[in-house]
């Protein structure tokens, strides 16, 4: 080894003892300053991601959005093809044209059929007293004929129109009992025109909705992480078009050991530091603690196996300050999150909340 490679060797131990030493130094210093009964933890500002994607399979027409855009709930993102729905949707309304003049014609020949039933009903009116004119005339007769003044054959005759009165009469009322099932028949068929006019508007309004969801359409407040497809693409049933992060929903996750984390309870207030500002603290509180380690040593016998633990634990940043500083959020961004565990503890001048005016 030349002395070249020797002054290179000595420079980098020296360098990396130095680093040492400032991150030990770092961490009591950070410890010391702290106080009792406040934790820290690394971790990542988080929002809630939520999927803009095709209820139903087409064609992308167009993206009005790009990767990075802030929209707001119910601001057109992205449209789709409506041709063929447009075309379905002439055809379902034509059927329910059709349907609506079925349930007319039907209710006409209803009409028909109860007007033909009354003429029915005056025959049989009619035929009732013709056979009770024929029928006095009859007994006249037959009376006349048992006393030798009227001739047997006017007796014959006369019960011969008695006859065909009560024969004219059975014809009349079955006559009526014909209109009664050409009306009930009428009637079903004025039900099955209405159920298809139900059916044809049901699908006309089916289909109208698929038209209303090919526009795509922001659900809540948030940012364009990116896209998924682009116009032109094909896309299936459910498939996504673009990735949104809700900014109203932001937090940090981190973990925190055994140790620290029994002691965390839900609504606990956190103050966070970001990498990025070091100059603000950003209050919050824990709305979440795993009741599951995430790193998980192979035994935990010993003490010492069991502080290796970690769990994950979430602060939740308030939703009107995200409200107020909307533009400025972003996700992404590492930090550190500081817990008070003591209501009583008192917060360093340093982790104080401070926030951009």
């Amino acid at each position: 080894m030349n002395k070249q490679q020797k002054l290179w060797l000595q420079i980098s131990v020296a360098a990396l003892m130095v680093g040492a030493l400032a991150f030990f130094g770092w961490q009591k210093y950070n410890s010391d300053t702290l106080g009792a009964g406040i934790v820290s933890g690394n971790g990542r500002i988080e929002g809630v991601e939520i999927d803009i994607a095709a209820r139903t399979a087409g064609r992308l027409k167009e993206l009005v959005v790009g990767e990075g855009d802030f929209v707001t709930a119910g601001q057109v993102v992205a449209q789709m093809d409506i041709q063929s729905l447009e075309a379905q949707k002439q055809q379902a309304e034509a059927q329910l044209r059709q349907a609506q003049d079925a349930v007319t014609t039907a209710r006409s020949q209803l009409l028909q059929r109860e007007s033909e039933k009354a003429a029915a009903m005056a025959m049989v009116a009619q035929r009732q007293a013709e056979i009770d004119i024929v029928s006095k005339r009859a007994a006249r007769i037959m009376e006349l004929a048992s006393k030798g003044v009227a001739t047997e054959q006017s007796a014959d005759d006369a019960r011969a129109s008695v006859s065909s009165a009560t024969a004219a009469l059975r014809a009349a009322r079955a006559q009526v009992a014909a209109m009664d099932a050409a009306i009930t028949t009428a009637r079903s068929q004025i039900n099955g025109a209405l159920s298809a006019v139900a059916a044809a508007r049901a699908s006309v309004a089916r289909i109208q909705t698929d038209i209303d969801d090919s526009t795509l359409k922001a659900p809540r407040d948030g940012r364009v992480q990116y896209l998924v497809a682009h116009p032109g693409e094909i896309i299936g049933g459910g498939g996504r078009v673009l990735n949104l992060v809700d900014l109203s929903d932001v937090f940090m996750t981190f973990f925190l050991p055994t140790a620290a984390a029994g002691r965390v309870a839900i609504g606990s207030e956190v103050h966070i530091v970001l990498d990025a500002a070091p100059q603000y603290v950003i209050p919050a509180q824990v709305s979440f603690v795993a009741d599951v380690a995430q790193f998980t040593p192979k035994t935990v016998e010993t003490a010492s196996e069991r502080e290796k633990l970690m769990f994950r634990v979430r602060a939740k940043i308030p939703p009107e300050l995200l409200k107020k500083h909307i533009l400025q959020v972003k996700t992404g961004l590492p930090g550190v999150a500081y817990i008070r565990q003591d209501a009583n503890a008192g917060w360093p001048d340093r982790l104080k909340v401070n926030l951009p005016q």
